[in-house]
């Protein structure tokens, strides 16, 4: 039977090349103030061992824990897990921030925490305990609440603040939602369509306002109006075939509606279909999120693409930024959406 090969560890290569554990800590964390030699030395021992260091050894020196935590909601993440509908935000918010932790040797560690929750604190806290963290992820709701704001500043820990311009500590950083809600509405006014519903999602979420601005300001650019034509959901099917449903009733009804995400886009297509409308001939629909259910929807759906994986692998960059050089950059990241433009919308339909 084959003998398992020991693990090369930290103590091996600080006996190979003669030194101590905290100097082979402080060049695999490459600090300043070893001497040139000194380096040359613990990395010829590194390579030659084949050693890879370990987050216990390069939290020997103290300064760093090279964690960054990601705070996702909690009850929203679960209920899409279990109702086994698709994960795409936070696949791709794991995509952009694992790969570029991963270049700066970090690792990133998810947890999900309710905003809601009377023990927000105490989680928070024994979290950052348990883990201490160099830095703290938050994507929406937690981006906007103050608790959390609050509480992390106090910490002392750099933090990136995604889906948010709430005032207050953090790196911000938004995909630009207000331009994104505009530029679709201004896709469905070039196609001739008049009557354009949109359904919102909840206020909790700042973006949530950010897209009804962006949609009533490109209506009032058109000279439409646009004032019963606004349903709220709660980003759930259920919610938007309830919204899609108050839409489709209204007296004068909507030839095209723009919905906050894939799942009510998908209910407003279900729906459509089991009142004989068809998509696009009757009726226009524009989604947000593209996720891949709505690439292979039938049609396909014209969506806007949010760029979360770049988003969240800047929140990494100008985390590891902030510890290595200083203070942050105060003012909003934006990194720009962009309007897929598929079979889901077409020409409206002639009166």
């Amino acid at each position: 039977m084959a003998r398992r090969r020991q693990a090369v560890t930290i103590k091996h290569v600080a006996a190979d090349a003669g030194v101590s554990l905290q100097t082979v800590s402080r060049v695999v964390n490459k600090e300043s103030g070893v001497r040139p030699g000194m380096m040359a030395r613990v990395q010829a021992s590194i390579d030659k061992l084949g050693y890879v260091p370990s987050i216990a050894a390069q939290r020997m020196g103290g300064s760093r824990s090279y964690l960054i935590l990601a705070l996702n909601d909690r009850e929203r993440t679960i209920a899409d897990w279990r109702a086994r509908q698709g994960t795409d935000w936070f696949d791709q918010m794991m995509l952009g921030g694992m790969l570029t932790c991963a270049e700066h040797g970090y690792r990133l560690i998810v947890e999900l925490v309710d905003t809601h929750s009377d023990h927000i604190e105490r989680e928070l806290l024994a979290a950052i305990a348990a883990l201490q963290p160099d830095g703290v992820i938050l994507t929406p709701p937690h981006s906007g609440n103050p608790l959390i704001i609050n509480l992390l500043e106090a910490q002392g820990i750099s933090f990136a603040r995604i889906g948010s311009l709430t005032e207050g500590p953090g790196i911000r950083l938004i995909m630009d939602d207000t331009r994104a809600a505009a530029i679709a509405t201004e896709h469905l006014v070039e196609l001739g369509h008049t009557r354009i519903g949109f359904i919102a999602g909840p206020a909790e979420y700042e973006l949530s306002t950010w897209r009804v601005e962006g949609w009533r300001a490109a209506m009032a650019a058109a000279a439409l109006a646009a004032d019963d034509l606004l349903a709220v959901g709660d980003f759930s099917h259920a919610s938007g075939r309830a919204a899609a449903a108050h839409l489709l009733a209204l007296r004068d009804p909507p030839t095209a509606i723009i919905a906050s995400n894939d799942q009510m886009t998908l209910a407003t297509l279900e729906l459509a279909r089991e009142r004989g409308l068809v998509v696009p001939d009757d009726l226009s629909l524009v989604s947000f999120d593209d996720t891949p259910i709505i690439r292979l929807a039938h049609p396909p759906l014209t969506a806007i693409s949010q760029p979360i994986a770049e988003v969240t692998a800047q929140a990494v960059n100008l985390i590891i930024a902030d510890r290595s050089s200083g203070p942050a950059i105060t003012m909003p990241v934006t990194v720009l959406a962009s309007l897929m433009i598929r079979h889901s919308t077409g020409r409206a339909r002639r009166l």
